[in-house]
């Protein structure tokens, strides 16, 4: 394994995990970001799930069982997809920078896993 490999995912999954429990737990953050966008409230926790389905998916693929870590980036791809549609529908761009770069490093980490 590259550093760089190590690296990406690794913050990959400490990114999308601490997401996670902040969609699950309704962080402040988190509401004040969807009430933005429009996203109900209610969709926190499953959101929040599905981010940190991602992260364990990702680790999965880390330690070596790949197939896994590609589904969960590819799921992560998605997502982020779906988060920066809905911030260009809601017209929210001051902090479009932030599904971007989740976005970003999913793909980076879809990249290594499918490369690696």
């Amino acid at each position: 394994m590259t550093i760089v490999y190590v690296l990406v995912l690794a913050l990959t999954i400490f990114a999308n995990a601490f997401e996670g429990v902040a969609g699950l737990v309704g962080a402040a953050f988190m509401k004040q970001n969807a009430e933005q966008v429009g996203v109900p409230f209610s969709w926190l926790p499953i959101l929040g799930l599905l981010k940190g389905a991602g992260a364990v998916g990702l680790l999965f693929g880390l330690v070596g069982v790949r197939a896994l870590g590609i589904a969960a980036a590819i799921g992560l791809v998605l997502f982020f997809v779906g988060a920066l549609i809905a911030h260009v529908r809601a017209r929210v761009f001051h902090n479009i920078a932030f599904p971007a770069a989740f976005e970003a490093f999913a793909i980076a980490s879809l990249v290594l896993l499918i490369t690696h």
